[in-house]
């Protein structure tokens, strides 16, 4: 499995021209791009805008009918990438060496580590202010006198512009990003239904949906104005009521039937949500239904 480091090497690899700089890159698409390519690994972010880009691997991919897209597409350190096209696409990229995210936190944007599946699709005004911002990027990286700060602020408009279409996109899309939290709520109801291994983790129910954590809780925030992990954690304390109040189990069995290796931890997480330890909070309610 082939894994590139820099930007060169992977320049090289996908036919895109030299880098302009070892932490900043940005360019188009040439005719001669790689097309087809087994799975690899690179360590840095890819921001890819592509036009005119038929991509089967699309949810919305209809092989009756296959109409040419414009959308967004993120790769990040640590993830597979491999692709297979048939045809041509025009368009640009932008890759940021994970050097350069750590020295200026505030370029990170959870989109960054999307999956190459959780697209953004573009309508015809974004695609136009994309291009211009692609367009004048290139222009001042490829002047010697520009220094990294311009650089970054240009950067910085192109990911919040993505952050502001993808806000765009979950608006537009209710019904299907509502699915996505309709089966997520699911999964969670069903978690201790079964054989419980540990507490659950928003990984654990983004890998049963088939997306990324970074994707799965932005939805989740802007459909229930809570983070996944805060769901989470609701749930588990709904669970714990229930044993508390209708088992003999002690705080420590609770602990274990919920998943938690160290009952320290679940008692420290049920204060925090209620504001009472889980033996007052039995105290309490018990006394609360016996008076």
């Amino acid at each position: 499995m082939k894994k590139f480091t820099d930007f060169k090497s992977f320049n090289n690899f996908i036919g895109v021209d030299e880098p302009i700089d070892e932490d900043i890159d940005v360019g188009r698409y040439p005719e001669n791009t790689l097309l087809k390519s087994d799975g690899i690994y690179i360590d840095f972010y890819r921001i890819s805008f592509k036009t005119n880009y038929i991509n089967p691997d699309s949810p919305n991919f209809d092989h009756t009918d296959p109409k040419p897209i414009t959308a967004v597409f993120f790769n990040s350190p640590g993830k597979l990438y491999e692709w297979g096209l048939d045809d041509l696409f025009e368009g640009f990229y932008l890759q940021l060496s994970k050097k350069i995210i750590e020295d200026n936190r505030y370029l990170f944007q959870n989109f960054l580590e999307y999956g190459y599946h959780e697209a953004l699709f573009l309508n015809e005004e974004e695609e136009k202010e994309i291009v211009l911002l692609y367009e004048n990027l290139m222009q001042k990286a490829n002047n010697k006198n520009t220094g990294q700060d311009v650089l970054l602020a240009y950067v910085n408009l192109i990911l919040n512009l993505v952050e502001s279409f993808y806000k765009r996109q979950f608006s537009t899309e209710a019904k299907k990003y509502n699915y996505i939290v309709s089966e997520f709520q699911q999964l969670l109801r069903d978690y201790y239904d079964g054989r419980t291994k540990g507490v659950p983790s928003v990984h654990y129910f983004a890998e049963k949906m088939k997306l990324t954590p970074n994707y799965l809780g932005d939805v989740l925030k802007t459909f229930t104005h809570k983070s996944a992990i805060e769901t989470i954690h609701e749930h588990i304390t709904h669970e714990a009521k229930k044993l508390l109040l209708e088992s003999k189990l002690t705080n420590s069995e609770i602990a274990f039937e919920l998943g938690f290796d160290y009952p320290n931890y679940f008692a420290k997480l049920f204060k925090k949500q209620t504001q009472l330890t889980p033996k007052q909070y039995r105290i309490k309610q018990r006394a609360l239904n016996n008076g």
